[in-house]
């Protein structure tokens, strides 16, 4: 019977440490100042502009008061009408080659490797008019990336790839639109990968601390994987909740009861 006892508060303590605790399920704590609830007036987003980089698919459209003037440079729009819009992105869209140049009509070959969409688009501009239009064209260029695509992995409700058809993307946005990060997910150590012209890095971020939006990881960029790791509790296996974990040891006290019993009668 002392055996059993001594089981007993094993187990429980068992119980107690193998709970997840609330504070690590909440996000955007004010971890510096527990008891001020608001954001500090000098937190600001940071979002640096994303660099392009080899296979990526850009939508490059031009426009002038003749805009037969300028068709040549412009997808017809008539074909794979029953594409998605991921689908004519492909389609219609201007992809990096291996050396990071795209190949537009008349103009040939342009390099856009590293530079941002508003620099790609001044730069073709320029050479519109300098190689085929005057200024009173008025040409009108826009480049955009053909969705944001990312890969959410881990411990999130929905894994896998995603595109959105937005500008900005923050990392909140990007996850719950995997479904949010499970309860036995690891919020405080979210690893960001994030791809560089030199290769890819690994950023750690805390999503439980309200300085994230400090972060230069806050917004997410095309092709960063953001991979959820679980909490120890996961692999113990003894449940994430409090009832769960109950349940269980329910069970295996009963069974080492039993097993005793038995032992005792031999």
């Amino acid at each position: 019977m002392r055996s059993i006892k001594l089981l007993i508060i094993v187990l429980s303590c068992i119980v107690v440490s193998s709970c997840i605790p609330h504070k690590d399920t909440i996000y955007l704590q004010n971890k510096e100042n527990s008891l001020n609830d608001t954001i500090s007036s000098n937190l600001s987003e940071v979002h640096k502009p994303y660099r392009v980089q080899i296979n990526d698919i850009l939508n490059i459209r031009v426009k002038a008061l003749d805009q037969e003037l300028v068709s040549i440079f412009n997808p017809i729009g008539n074909e794979n009408l029953n594409a998605n819009s991921q689908e004519r992105a492909y389609f219609d869209g201007f992809t990096v080659d291996l050396h990071g140049n795209i190949r537009i009509p008349i103009l040939g070959n342009i390099n856009v490797l590293g530079y941002t969409t508003e620099e790609i688009q001044n730069m073709i501009e320029t050479k519109l008019l300098k190689e085929q239009f005057r200024k009173t064209a008025n040409i009108f260029v826009t480049v955009k990336l053909a969705g944001l695509r990312y890969v959410t992995n881990g411990e999130v409700a929905n894994p896998g790839t995603k595109v959105l058809f937005q500008d900005r993307v923050n990392i909140f946005e990007a996850i719950a639109n995997s479904g949010d990060i499970v309860l036995t997910g690891n919020r405080k150590d979210v690893l960001v990968i994030r791809q560089y012209p030199q290769g890819q890095k690994i950023h750690h971020v805390d999503l439980t601390d309200v300085n994230i939006m400090n972060s230069p990881y806050y917004y997410i960029q095309h092709n960063d994987m953001i991979y959820v790791k679980p909490l120890k509790q996961k692999s113990w296996g003894t449940g994430a909740t409090g009832a769960q974990t109950i349940t269980t040891l329910v069970s295996v006290l009963t069974f080492v009861t039993t097993t005793f019993l038995l032992v005792d009668r031999l």
